[in-house]
């Protein structure tokens, strides 16, 4: 069982600033401490190119840590938490008063046929990162839906390495942010900006625009973002 805590930031109005590079080191260390973390992957943006979608330019920054269990994740969110310094201490530079919004989710992996990553030239695997907004009619049936028939699909692009749905549970937590409440999040990964490119232009991506046509009614539309990945694991 895995639970996922995720943090989105937006760039500041007016503003195009990213991580600043001295910030990450210190991000790094931040993460690895936390008590409880299973994993925590850091994601900025990369550039792709799909023959269906283009969402614009990806969020400077977002977070993804895991946790095994729920009370966990709650504690590093909670008032005084270990991600408490991510709040005005300046460690994330002008990012610090970007728009940040924080998320719950169970995290549901799928199999695929090699999950070995052999990163590219930067040294980083890259994810196609996914949020479904809704709400969905029927949301027990969406995801039921989604559940059994989109990932069989995935499993068909070539060079995956990993497919997780993230659905939305309860949580408590203080820190400041607003919340999302996306009713799901995907997670696609490759071994680089490349792969992914190159599994957007097979059959496969058409084999899952085409089941996306069957997807019972939800509002809200989708964004996808290739994001750069990497992994920090607890010290």
């Amino acid at each position: 069982m895995s639970f996922a805590y995720f943090l989105s930031f937006e760039g500041a109005p007016g503003r195009s600033a990213g991580l600043p590079e001295p910030a990450l080191p210190a991000l790094r260390t931040l993460l690895a401490g936390i008590a409880g973390l299973e994993r925590a992957l850091i994601f900025t943006p990369e550039a792709t190119k799909d023959q269906f979608i283009d969402d614009g330019t990806p969020p400077p920054l977002s977070l993804q840590l895991y946790f095994a269990e729920l009370p966990a994740l709650e504690a590093a969110a909670s008032e005084g938490g270990p991600l408490q310094p991510l709040v005005g201490t300046g460690l994330l530079g002008e990012l610090g008063d970007a728009a940040i919004s924080q998320q719950a989710f169970y995290v549901r992996p799928f199999p695929v046929d090699d999950p070995v990553v052999r990163p590219g030239p930067s040294g980083l695997a890259c994810s196609f990162v996914v949020h479904y907004a809704g709400p969905a009619a029927d949301l027990n049936l969406w995801l039921s839906n989604y559940i059994a028939s989109h990932p069989p699909v995935m499993r068909r692009f070539p060079g995956i390495r990993s497919i997780e749905i993230l659905s939305r549970v309860d949580w408590c937590g203080s820190l400041p942010w607003p919340r999302a409440n996306h009713m799901q999040r995907n997670r696609v990964m490759f071994d680089s900006a490349d792969a992914l490119t190159a599994a957007l232009a097979s059959p496969a991506r058409l084999q899952l625009r085409q089941d996306f046509d069957k997807f019972p009614p939800y509002e809200g539309g989708n964004l996808h973002y290739p994001m750069a990945t990497e992994e920090v694991l607890p010290t």
